[in-house]
């Protein structure tokens, strides 16, 4: 992550955003003193007030630590919304107990990581004649718990004495290259082609995210042409009860002068920013602004009157998320809490063609899906060229023409229609609307249909990076169903064009409701987030995600570790080594990832904490690597060790009941698949804002969940995802999807 801090001539931080503070992230202090050369023993050290030391006892100080000949340097990290730190310099004896020289001046005030004051130097009066000053360097920077904790196990691991200098010295990776035994640098060819194998059928691919959304309801039952399913909108904008069995559909718009207004909803908005890695509230998951006053709260109803389910994944009725922890606990106080309509959520999209809607929408659609909650993307363009055909021209899309008007305001609400049966009827928790929904009228509209119905929080995406938006229109006419059958490109793109301008005239920001408005965030670094009136464990989550997600292109490589022991065995978890086999795997990952990545000096390897992936990992150089607790294999519990015959014969209801439900199904005394999806949640975060290439080295339960997120497979068939050993599988992360590829390096 960057900072947001600036220097001044003499090479002293004076300023740090004060924006930054709210990214949940550390502040890392480092204070140098340069040209120092001990005297008398005394070694330079510093002590202060909380949260550097918590006193001003010098039998306290910290002492700064000799990084070179004549610089030393001390380095802490205090949380980023700490008042003030006001600490001073002290020369301190080494062995003897002379008194400490303390630095003349006042103390130095650091404040959310701003120098207060000028930059000056550290002057020390040994006694009356000889006077020291030394050049102090003081430099702040923001760093998220990820990056900190990566660094740390860096810099522990790769700690070796220098036989040189005789300080410390930090090395990334220092193993030697491998031999040419067994595994030579020949032994694996430069076209990469020669090891990928088909991927599964179910893989998911390039294809346009539109197509891969909700079908319309009128669609599958073929009657495009009176929109039978669709509910009847008097004439001032109500909304019937139940579905009115009509020829046509009548939409009457509400005046926007009547700006809508749900209950509970506060009149004074606040508009806060959030950026990546933003603190967590304790209750409510992310802590964003909600404005003035607090969410309405309903009386806790009797448990009679909130029925508990415990029907299966299979029963549609269930509206409980398939989840676990924290996302399950969650789910039920939204359920107990608040109004009706709260236990549903309607993202609405907002924003002018060509800026990422449908694509934010199917990450969305698939992160949520991963988590547990029940989730469903509505595109109002599948919709549209269902009933009136896909080959319109820019003239369609018209404000001042009326049929065109009447055919999208129609079509709309034929998809919100949709969205709300499906949550009432089918217990859907987050329908996703994508469409433009680009004016107040419109928008009005949908908040009118949702009213007792579902939350609506508006999600709109602004982009004013003219490359990122002339690359998303030709993508647009490449892609999209609606130029499908233009064979002139050129022409394709001037009617796209025609079509933008025409939205562009009309164009109104969303200034009502809950809003999030995701600003110039394309890239995965600078940009912002706007949130208005947002409150919610789920909504916070949605925040959370967006704020790190990215269109940046990069391979993510994922790998089991090399053939174990235990896998020779047929025993499940422990931690053993790997066998030969698993060491020339190793050896042949190596050369692949070399092969691979030769152009990608930024690329990281990840590994979970057991010895069988960090081996299988240790021949590739070149790389830095962070071990992930979280990627650790499922917790097998008490049945660590043994094999599935043996847990057959001796624990005979476990087998079954694992053989029943193999998602939910959670040893004894150890893990879930679904206890293994929310530990990774984290990782999942990370990879998405990695603008790298990442390679994971990791187990077979935690890639099956990790590949079903990006492949968006459901809950249901991650236990039985096929990952097989001594095998690469990459997915190409991008604007247009995610595409798979599969390297089979042995047999």
């Amino acid at each position: 992550m960057g900072t947001g801090s600036s220097t001044n001539s003499d090479n002293t931080l004076l300023d740090c955003d004060q924006g930054d503070d709210r990214e949940g992230g550390q502040l890392y202090i480092s204070l140098k003193m340069e040209n120092y050369k001990v005297k008398h023993d005394l070694i330079p050290h510093v002590y202060g007030s909380v949260p550097l030391v918590g006193s001003w006892d010098t039998t306290k100080a910290l002492s700064m630590q000799r990084e070179s000949t004549s610089t030393w340097e001390l380095s802490f990290v205090v949380p980023p919304n700490h008042e003030t730190l006001d600490f001073k310099f002290l020369l301190k004896p080494k062995y003897s107990s002379t008194p400490c020289v303390v630095e003349d001046g006042a103390d130095r005030l650091l404040t959310r990581g701003t120098l207060q004051g000028d930059a000056r130097l550290a002057l020390f009066k040994l006694n009356e004649e000889e006077v020291l000053e030394y050049k102090v360097l003081i430099k702040a920077d923001r760093v998220s718990p990820f990056d900190l904790a990566a660094s740390w196990r860096a810099y522990r691991e790769n700690l070796r004495p220098s036989t040189v200098r005789g300080i410390p010295d930090i090395s990334i990776n220092p193993a030697p290259q491998l031999g040419v035994e067994n595994c030579s640098s020949a032994s694996l060819d430069l076209d990469l082609e020669h090891y990928e194998v088909p991927t599964p059928e179910t893989a998911n691919s390039r294809v346009y995210a539109a197509n891969m959304t909700e079908t319309p309801r009128f669609g599958i039952a073929g009657k495009t042409d009176g929109l039978e399913s669709a509910s009847h909108f008097s004439k001032v904008g109500g909304v019937t009860d139940r579905p009115a069995n009509i020829k046509g559909l009548e939409v009457t718009v509400p005046d926007p002068a009547k700006t809508f207004s749900a209950s509970g909803m506060v009149e004074t908005k606040s508009i806060g920013m959030v950026s990546a890695m933003q603190k967590q509230d304790s209750h409510r998951g992310l802590f964003v602004d909600r404005g003035v006053g607090s969410p309405r709260l309903a009386k806790l109803p009797s448990l009679s009157n909130f029925p508990i389910d415990h029907k299966s994944d299979s029963d549609p009725k269930n509206p409980m998320p398939a989840a676990a922890g924290a996302v399950a606990a969650a789910a039920v106080a939204d359920q107990m809490l608040g109004p009706k309509e709260d236990g549903h959520l309607a993202i609405v999209l907002v924003g002018l063609p060509a800026r990422g809607k449908t694509f934010t929408a199917a990450k969305l659609t698939r992160y949520l899906r991963w988590l547990g909650h029940d989730t469903k993307h509505f595109n109002v363009g599948k919709y549209r060229r269902l009933k009136h055909g896909a080959n319109q021209s820019a003239d369609f899309f018209r404000a001042d023409n009326p049929e065109g008007m009447e055919a999208r305001n129609e079509v709309a609400a034929l998809a919100m229609e949709d969205m709300i049966a499906w949550m009432q009827e089918g217990g859907g928790q987050v329908g996703i609307f994508d469409a433009t929904n680009s004016t107040s009228r419109r928008r009005n509209m949908l908040m009118k249909m949702a009213e007792g119905n579902c939350k609506i929080i508006f999600l709109e995406t602004i982009c004013t990076d003219r490359q990122i938006i002339e690359r998303n229109i030709r993508l647009k006419i490449q892609q999209s169903p609606d130029y499908a059958e233009e064979a002139d490109f050129e022409k394709g793109y001037q009617d796209f064009r025609t079509r933008l301008d025409n939205y562009e005239k009309v164009y109104e920001p969303v200034d009502e409701g809950s809003y999030i408005k995701v600003i110039d965030m394309a890239k995965g670094q600078g940009g912002q987030i706007q949130v208005n009136n947002i409150s919610g464990y789920l909504p916070g989550r949605i925040v959370f995600f967006l704020v790190n997600t990215h269109l940046t292109p990069r391979p993510i490589l994922l790998t089991r570790h090399g053939q174990s022991q235990d896998n020779v065995r047929g025993r499940i978890g422990g931690d053993t080594v790997i066998s030969d086999t698993g060491e020339i795997y190793a050896k042949k990952l190596a050369n692949f990832v070399e092969k691979r990545l030769k152009n990608e000096r930024a690329a990281s390897i990840w590994t979970s904490t057991l010895q069988r992936t960090i081996l299988t990992a240790n021949p590739i150089v070149g790389f830095p690597k962070i071990q992930w607790r979280a990627l650790d294999e499922i917790n097998a519990g008490v049945c660590d060790g043994m094999s599935y015959e043996e847990i057959k014969k001796n624990m005979p209801e476990e087998y079954e009941s694992r053989k029943k439900d193999k998602l939910r199904y959670r040893y004894p005394r150890g893990e879930s698949y679904l206890d293994v999806i929310q530990r990774l949640e984290p990782v999942i975060i990370e990879l998405e804002r990695q603008r790298a290439p990442v390679v994971v080295v990791s187990h077979q339960a935690v890639l099956r969940a990790l590949y079903a997120y990006f492949a968006d497979r459901p809950l249901k068939e991650i236990p039985h995802i096929e990952v097989p050993l001594h095998t690469i599988i990459e997915i190409q992360m991008g604007v247009t999807g995610v595409q798979e590829k599969r390297y089979k390096l042995m047999d």
